[in-house]
């Protein structure tokens, strides 16, 4: 639910479709998808093109999640770069897993152009910028390994990243030319109207309260009293993970993302800030990201408040950092803030669950979101229809509830605190 002091740039058009078709309750569906966001309308929309009876379940309005408030970054890849998922998952997995996230934001782009979806993007790339030396280092790694596979990637001097982002304070940085912007709403919200020109039936507003199995059937009962019986289904709810499979809350750590978006900037300003339009992260501790919109406004975002937030205020952090990078926006009026809800697992990956046959849970976007959720829907509806694992690029695991959870945010927050500190003294 978003509220008053929460003003997101990204709007629906009134026309907007409202989403309220159900299956009749006494048909068994082949699966239901409670949450509809970038992955449960992904895995609803391969699913249903492979011939599956497709129900999706949104506790509130398509879009409202963090789905469609996020900052419209499609970036491929993982936190990790290829060396490590080799190493960690082994050579035959971690090959298939290096080649799946390499591919991940080709999978939104081309999907936007072959559904002709309705959603302005451009796609020139993701600059990493770097602010120190040991960024620098960091980023030369990861531009060697991932040239090494064909990556349309290369290192960025400190006069190229000035020029390139217009912004103060970078030594230079790694540029991914397979990486783009989007508006995430509308993206959000066209996977929903073209989910349901194949036949998914999705309706909003349904909180699922509880899910049972009997008789090897699947029984979803909803607050509003729909009761919907299923083959399996598909937990994609996230950072908004409650209590339906015990334990799975416990496994991941949600944080806000707070974002700022300033008034259209100015055709002298808008030449000289990231104008070729790229995305940009930066490799402070407590990063922030930012790009520009299809209006001409900066966008900057970043880890906000552990709790919600009460006023303009808890975006002031947002606004220091728009101002250490870009000095000359002092004038600019900030018009929009907002925030969404993200979730962290402790070792930094996306996780797939099955406690039980035909039950699958999906938490973790990691900051990669849009292109790593789309990509796994296409591959959980393979997999749904097939039953094959070789299907999902990650391994199925067992939920493990993080130690002393109900403390872990006091620790986050904690710990944001002092990684602000540092950042600071690395100005």
């Amino acid at each position: 639910m978003l509220l008053r002091f929460s003003d997101p740039i990204w709007q629906k058009p009134r026309t907007a479709t409202a989403f309220q078709s159900l299956f009749p309750a006494g048909q068994c569906v082949d699966v239901v998808i409670v949450g509809g966001g970038i992955l449960g309308l992904s895995t609803a929309l391969h699913a249903a093109r492979l011939g599956l009876a497709v129900q999706v379940l949104e506790a509130g309005e398509i879009g409202n999640g963090a789905s469609g408030l996020n900052g419209g970054q499609v970036i491929p890849g993982l936190k990790y770069d290829p060396d490590w998922l080799l190493e960690h998952f082994g050579l035959e997995r971690g090959e298939a897993l290096v080649n799946f996230v390499a591919s991940t934001a080709d999978t939104v782009f081309e999907l936007i152009r072959d559904e002709r979806l309705a959603v302005p993007f451009v796609r020139n790339g993701w600059i990493q910028a770097a602010h120190t030396e040991t960024a620098l280092k960091a980023a030369a790694n990861r531009d060697r390994q991932w040239r090494a596979r064909g990556a349309d990637v290369r290192l960025l001097s400190g006069t190229e990243i000035a020029t390139m982002t217009g912004a103060q304070g970078y030594l230079g940085g790694w540029l991914d030319r397979r990486a783009g912007v989007i508006d995430p709403l509308a993206y959000t919200s066209e996977l929903a109207r073209v989910a349901a020109a194949a036949g998914v039936k999705i309706a909003e507003r349904q909180n699922v309260m509880q899910i049972s199995k009997n008789a090897g059937i699947w029984h979803v009962s909803t607050e509003s009293g729909a009761e919907l019986k299923a083959k399996a289904i598909v937990l994609a709810t996230n950072a908004y993970t409650g209590g339906l499979l015990p334990g799975l809350a416990e496994t991941i750590v949600p944080l806000h993302s707070f974002q700022i978006a300033t008034a259209p900037l100015s055709s002298n300003l808008a030449a000289a800030i990231l104008p070729e339009g790229q995305a940009v992260s930066d490799s402070r501790r407590i990063l922030v990201y930012y790009r520009k919109t299809a209006d001409g406004r900066l966008v900057l975002g970043g880890r906000g408040r552990m709790a919600l937030p009460n006023g303009p205020a808890d975006w002031a952090h947002l606004e220091r950092a728009l101002l250490r990078l870009y000095p000359a926006l002092s004038d600019v009026a900030i018009e929009k803030r907002w925030f969404g809800r993200v979730a962290m697992t402790p070792d930094h990956l996306p996780h797939i669950h099955e406690p039980e046959k035909g039950l699958l849970a999906v938490v973790g976007c990691q900051g990669r979101g849009i292109g790593l959720m789309t990509a796994l829907g296409e591959r959980i509806a393979s997999y749904l229809s097939s039953g094959d694992t070789r299907q999902l690029p990650f391994p199925v695991s067992p939920i493990r509830p993080i130690p002393f959870h109900a403390f872990r945010q006091v620790g986050v927050a904690a710990t944001i605190a002092w990684y602000r500190m540092l950042d600071a003294f690395e100005r």
